[in-house]
């Protein structure tokens, strides 16, 4: 399971629309690495400033992996940690997070990142099983 959904959340989903806020909470509690690895990248970015920040530290086990993976699969958590941090998300491999502002500015560092050149550059043989 993607999330630690409370019953009080699975009430609101079940009568209709769900508070963004709530979502973005359970997602928080359910995805803690996720979590710290998005938030810490926004802080990175306000701090440096510059197009973008990214990750390319392997996750440390199967389960933060394993978190990252299910936050960035799902168009609705990714979605909603955007809105949240006002921010891009791009993904490649299984561990390289990059966040970008959502400046029209850094549109074309945004492609090259998630093209698929960019994508081919960022492989390597460690990563292959990740």
């Amino acid at each position: 399971m993607s999330l630690d959904v409370s019953p009080a959340l699975l009430e609101q989903a079940e009568r209709g629309e769900v508070d963004e806020a709530d979502f973005v909470d359970c997602v928080r509690t359910s995805l803690p690495f996720a979590w710290e690895m998005i938030s810490s990248l926004v802080a990175q970015l306000k701090v440096d400033g510059g197009q973008f920040a990214d990750n390319q530290t392997p996750p440390p086990d199967e389960q933060a992996r394993g978190q990252l993976l299910r936050a960035l699969a799902s168009d609705a958590i990714r979605g909603a940690l955007q809105r949240h941090f006002g921010v891009r998300i791009a993904f490649q491999n299984c561990h390289r997070v990059a966040v970008f502002p959502l400046d029209p500015s850094v549109d074309d560092r945004l492609a090259k990142f998630t093209s698929v050149r960019g994508q081919l550059l960022n492989q390597s043989p460690e990563l292959r099983d990740c």
